[in-house]
């Protein structure tokens, strides 16, 4: 069978002429749509990838300033904090009597009289 050659001759026919036509042009067609879905799918892959990164981006973003606040957040109450203690402190040293106080026990001054001596913090070892 293979060995036999059969030759089919073309009816030339203005039907034939159109329909050969019609199919080429479906063939462009259809060649087209496929262009312009692939264009659209690219472009849209481009566009989610682009917004996508963005995202991660503004994420991060977010996260280190939720962490900065944080930190800043911790050192205004320390600083809150050593403010009430230095008003305190302003306020003892206001009054007479705790500035005699230091002054005794930091600096050894005594009263006329009146003898001071010093303990050492730590325990004798036995």
């Amino acid at each position: 069978m293979s060995s036999r050659k059969t030759t089919v001759a073309k009816i030339d026919s203005s039907y034939m002429e159109q329909y050969n036509t019609y199919k080429e042009r479906q063939k462009r067609k259809k060649q087209r749509l496929v262009r312009r879905l692939v264009l659209f799918a690219v472009t849209t892959l481009i566009i989610f990838g682009y917004i996508a990164g963005y995202h991660m981006k503004q994420r991060a973003i977010y996260a280190e300033k939720v962490e900065q606040y944080e930190q800043l957040e911790k050192e205004l109450k320390e600083l809150k904090q050593s403010e009430k203690n230095l008003k305190e402190e302003i306020e003892l040293l206001n009054n007479e009597d705790y500035v005699l106080d230091i002054a005794r026990t930091n600096y050894f001054l005594s009263k006329e009289g009146e003898l001071i001596f010093t303990i050492p913090d730590e325990e004798p070892s036995y």
